[in-house]
């Protein structure tokens, strides 16, 4: 059986790892001022499917049992509904509910247009559990542009850089690559004890977080 006090632990540390991306974005916005959009309560991006780590998801279950008995039911509620309209067009989308397990094309080229709301967001599209959140959470909005140059992620928010070009923006350049070798670690760490052995990619989608019985991995799951 999994052990669940070495799984917080790795936990912890990645939370923390998390907060350095929160400290680079802050510091972007508080340089390039309101030419970043960005920010606790927009939510304009947080729609649609894509694939989270399995280690973030044992984030977000760890935020979701901190919220109030309410407001834990509406998001498992929503998560429920949009869980089983997946498994309708994937009937082989069952636990642990790894992405990994079916077949590339049908996850990595998810539609953008997708409007469907994050079942983490509240009423007003505020996210619940926001000091929980997913890595792609925090990273989305800017270009992730190394230090060395190098980037490593093209994507950014159109509510951001109107009329500029980002990519020549220097204030917005971080140690991304430090930042890579430190998460492979702990996500290394984490599926050694999911599954008995270490994995680059181990993915799931949000609605399905909440239905990850993480104590149930045998350690040697088949991934």
């Amino acid at each position: 059986m999994v052990n669940t006090s070495a799984l917080d632990a790795i936990a912890l540390r990645y939370r923390h790892l998390l907060e350095t991306v929160d400290a680079w974005f802050a510091q972007c916005k508080m340089q390039v001022g309101d030419r970043i959009r960005c920010g606790e309560g927009c939510s304009a991006c947080c729609r649609g499917l894509f694939d989270i780590t399995l280690l973030d998801a044992y984030l977000l279950q760890q935020g979701y049992s901190r919220l109030p008995a309410g407001r834990r039911r509406q998001i498992a509620g929503r998560a429920r509904r949009q869980l089983q309209a997946l498994q309708q067009q994937w009937a082989d989308f069952q636990p642990p509910y790894l992405l990994n397990n079916l077949p590339d094309h049908l996850w990595t080229d998810m539609p953008e247009d997708d409007p469907t709301p994050c079942p983490f967001l509240d009423e007003n599209g505020a996210c619940l559990v926001y000091s929980w959140r997913p890595l792609i959470c925090r990273q989305h909005g800017l270009p992730n542009i190394d230090l060395s140059g190098t980037v490593f992620s093209e994507l950014y928010c159109s509510l951001n850089f109107v009329g500029e070009n980002p990519f020549e923006c220097p204030e917005l350049r971080w140690d991304f690559r430090g930042h890579f070798v430190k998460e492979m670690a702990l996500f290394g760490a984490f599926t050694t004890e999911l599954f008995g052995t270490s994995v680059n990619e181990a993915d799931t989608f949000i609605p399905a977080v909440l239905f990850i019985d993480f104590h149930s991995f045998p350690g040697d799951a088949d991934v």
